[in-house]
């Protein structure tokens, strides 16, 4: 019965998610029903100290990220420069390549450090206009979004920045670079199979007559083509954040150590900040800052003229798309403390394969969660000292492992009740029946990478 309670509360979610309800009122009615099966004089303990204590706690740590992220995209759109980078692409690469063009783009971003959720605010204006100008179907844009930005460098890539490949080190004592070939192959056979499916999802549509469609919603506006800037100068923005948040991710630390302690007059007590859990949200989070600058200085007189309306409307999208994700979130936590996602838990840990165990493991419980990172702290919480004394007693280098789980934590975690798969529709302005279908296919790429990559190593001993 435990088990039929997590089980019957995903199911919930994932299927009022596809079929278009609000994820921010689906969310706490899946968590607490499963509290209700469970203990039903649990349900206002629960719900205000672990749904609401999460999703509060998820806005205050990253509303600032999807805000700004939010901002930065509209400034894109509003100087554009959206429209100059498109015209640049389809110049060098072809209308037909829009596939590749935003495939590249993202990975770029996310590769220098940008946040996912960031980086589908900062993209959508462009691809959305490459689409529009290429006639290839709207519904198609968040699979190539989705494969750019939540696949190979989130964690794949050896050295990429994202949070789903750091989690790892703290656990096996290894490094972001780990198991750098295992790491080169895995991202390979994610980019050739990706594109090939995004490929021929694209022929089929196109040989069928279907365009880019009409009566969609945020669309981003259109500007005088006849005043665009230079491809150089609108290139400069991305460039910018990538490179900032890699200089701030360097210097807040040496600005300010550790742990550090602030006293105002007002105050009852200092205010004390653990630096290293920040760090990152605040390089993202000046380096938006110093995106948006660059943007408004080098187009301002076009920029000024909307930004007033533009920006209501960018932060109005960063609400709905925090709050989204911050539900699912809450409901993750939810399923996390119950007895029935225990029992889940510990039963993958009978899988006698270190390797295919954590990969299964892991997958699983971001599954369940919704969430890479939070599925894969659940997991390596639980097993991490089991998994690396079956890696050792299998001589199994454990930057193998370390690859392994990464890119395992973000297969299955792209379920439709997954936050960035929300904030991903929202932003683009789809739905889960008009746009799923091909997020799902790029997870299931996803979760045979990771098998794929586990073969490899099996076969050929590198790492």
């Amino acid at each position: 019965m435990v088990l039929l309670t997590v089980l019957a509360a995903l199911g919930f979610l994932m299927i009022a998610a596809y079929r278009g309800y609000s994820i921010i009122l689906a969310a706490p009615l899946a968590a607490m029903g499963a509290v209700i099966l469970t203990d039903p004089g649990a349900v206002a303990p629960v719900f205000s100290g672990v749904f609401m204590e999460k999703l509060v706690g998820f806005l205050k740590l990253y509303f600032p990220v999807f805000m700004l992220g939010a901002i930065f995209g509209k400034v894109i759109e509003l100087s554009g420069f959206a429209e100059s980078i498109v015209e640049m692409a389809i110049r060098y690469l072809g209308r037909s390549r829009a596939n590749l063009i935003i495939v590249t783009v993202c990975a770029v971003l996310t590769y220098g450090g940008v946040s996912v959720f960031v980086v589908v605010f900062a993209v959508y204006p462009f691809a959305a206009e490459l689409y529009r100008q290429g006639n290839i179907p709207k519904r198609l844009m968040p699979g190539a979004i989705a494969l750019g930005a939540f696949s190979f460098t989130m964690d794949a890539l050896p050295g990429t920045p994202q949070i789903q490949n750091i989690i790892p080190s703290t656990f096996f004592n290894t490094t972001s670079w780990a198991a750098p070939m295992l790491g080169i192959v895995g991202s390979v056979f994610l980019l050739i199979c990706g594109l090939a499916y995004l490929e021929w999802r694209q022929h089929v549509a196109t040989k069928s007559g279907e365009g880019y469609g009409s009566n969609h919603a945020n669309e981003p506006l259109r500007v005088d083509r006849a005043t665009l800037p230079s491809p150089a100068l609108a290139i400069i923005p991305l460039l910018v954040v990538g490179l900032a948040n890699y200089w701030l991710t360097q210097k807040i630390p040496q600005w300010y150590g550790q742990l550090h302690s602030v006293s105002l007059p007002g105050l009852a007590k200092p205010v004390e900040t653990k630096i290293t859990t920040l760090t990152a949200v605040w390089a993202v989070e000046g380096a938006l800052v110093v995106g948006i600058l660059v943007v408004v200085v080098a187009s301002f007189q076009v920029v000024k003229q909307r930004f007033a309306d533009g920006s209501k409307a960018a932060v109005s999208g960063a609400m709905l798309a925090s709050m989204n994700t911050a539900s699912e979130y809450g409901f993750g936590a939810v399923i996390a403390a119950l007895p029935g996602f225990l029992l889940i838990r510990d039963s993958l840990q009978s899988i006698p394969d270190p390797l295919l165990n954590a990969a299964v493991s892991v997958s699983t419980l971001s599954g369940i969660t919704g969430s890479a990172s939070g599925g894969m702290s659940i997991a390596l919480a639980a097993m991490s000292e089991n998994l690396i004394a079956a890696a050792n007693a299998a001589h199994i280098p454990l930057e193998a492992l370390h690859r392994v789980v990464s890119m395992a934590s973000g297969g299955m975690d792209t379920l439709p009740h997954n936050g960035a798969v929300i904030t991903l529709l929202a932003v683009t302005g789809l739905t889960h029946r008009q746009a799923y279908k091909d997020v799902f296919a790029i997870t299931l790429i996803k979760t045979l990478a990771a098998l794929f990559v586990i073969a490899t190593f099996y076969v050929t001993g590198l790492t």
